[in-house]
């Protein structure tokens, strides 16, 4: 009894374990299903992806390819004009005098530099490349290369901003103050061959053109409204010339408005620096301009500009002052005339206040790329081995400009 008894336990046990096992086997069974469902799963997401990223590049592919296709490299270069300003002059001086003359309470003797018109006879005065060029949708790229027989000069090269916030433009680089009424413009858009003496007294023949920044707004008014501020270098030797760090700050005030067939203009402007002695020099500019429109062609217009300068030299406070005065008649499309009177009125203690020069022109413009202009003046304001010396001076020049080149303003 007692081994049957032990033995109905044992195959129960062994029953038992079979059971066991195959439930065992079922469920091993079972997660090998499912981790085979979940590589399925993998692989599929895998290959999901993979095919988007090839179709992501397949289109960057495409896009680039289209770009390329469109492209167009000429569309990169800059606008390029090349100027050429030459003159033919006869002058009742002597080239070795005229170098030599002074203004006085200005210009010391020799002192004065001669770029345009130096010689009697024949000169070049210069040859110009003028580049510019949008570089992207924030900046223009300018520059201004003087060309002479030996050397190549920058006379101007900077970038303006195109899309300031507020009616905002910067501009930096080396460039042409917009100082008074024609520091800004090159020789060729003058109305008038030479420099207006009490430019030429107070800051000489390049003006105010040095390394700097300028900040000008625009307001948004119906009229033209423009405040500006610069801080430059201040090399100029005339009036400044601090060769220890910049020194020079600008501001100007500058608006138009139109009446009827006329158009108004006026600034103000102010430049403070220190000259080569260390001192401060302050230079006050005002200037008007008129425009009158006859017809489409036809206009007269007339323009007067006033200098005061303050140049401390250590021992006194100076105050000197000049202006000139134009009327410009065009008379049609091809050809226009004009006058001027340059005066420079105050002057330094025992220095004379009666220097003045009068000038009349004509000119012929072919077309608007081309100028034949015939020039005359009568100079008092010059002192030649220390005699004061009336200087009559004729000046037929040309200037041609070819290429892309924008318009001057008036």
């Amino acid at each position: 009894m007692k081994k049957t008894v032990l033995g109905s336990l044992a195959l129960a046990t062994m029953l038992c374990a079979d059971s066991d096992v195959e439930q065992l086997k079922k469920i091993v069974a079972d997660q090998q299903k499912v981790i085979h469902q979940l590589q399925q799963r993998i692989e599929t997401i895998e290959n999901h992806d993979k095919n988007r990223q090839q179709q992501e590049l397949k289109a960057k592919i495409a896009k680039a390819d289209t770009f390329s296709a469109s492209f167009n490299q000429t569309g990169f270069l800059p606008d390029i004009a090349f100027i050429i300003n030459g003159s033919a002059v006869s002058r009742n001086v002597k080239n070795s005098e005229y170098e030599k003359f002074e203004i006085p309470g200005f210009v010391d003797a020799g002192e004065a530099e001669l770029p345009f018109n130096k010689n009697r006879g024949f000169n070049l005065n210069y040859a110009e490349l003028a580049l510019h060029s949008a570089v992207d949708p924030y900046f223009d790229a300018f520059a201004f290369l003087h060309l002479h027989p030996n050397k190549l000069e920058i006379g101007e090269a900077y970038v303006t901003t195109r899309s300031l916030p507020y009616s905002l433009r910067v501009k930096a680089g080396k460039f042409k103050s917009n100082f008074g009424r024609i520091n800004a413009k090159h020789q060729h858009s003058w109305h008038f061959d030479t420099q207006p003496l009490v430019y030429k007294a107070m800051l000489g023949p390049d003006g105010i053109s040095d390394p700097g920044v300028q900040l000008q707004w625009v307001a948004p008014t119906d009229n033209y409204l423009m405040i500006g501020a610069e801080a430059m270098q201040g090399n100029n030797e005339r009036s400044f010339g601090d060769p220890e760090e910049n020194n020079l700050y600008v501001g100007y005030l500058k608006g138009s408005m139109d009446v009827g067939d006329t158009t108004l203009l006026a600034g103000t402007s102010i430049a403070h620096g220190r000259n080569d002695s260390g001192h401060a020099t302050d230079i006050y500019g005002v200037d008007f301009t008129t425009r009158t429109y006859l017809d489409a062609y036809s206009f007269l217009t007339w323009q007067t500009e006033a200098l005061w300068r303050d140049m401390n030299d250590g021992s006194a406070s100076n105050m000197q002052a000049g202006l000139y005065t134009q009327l410009i008649y065009q008379i049609d499309r091809n050809y226009g005339c004009g006058v001027r009177y340059d005066t420079l009125f105050r002057n330094r203690d025992g220095q004379p206040d009666d220097l003045d020069r009068y000038t009349a022109m004509v000119e012929y413009k072919p077309f608007p790329m081309s100028r034949l202009r015939l020039q005359y003046s009568h100079d008092r304001s010059k002192m030649i081995d220390n005699q004061r010396k009336d200087i009559d001076e004729v000046i037929l020049s040309i200037n041609i400009a070819a290429g892309a080149h924008g318009a001057h303003a008036f």
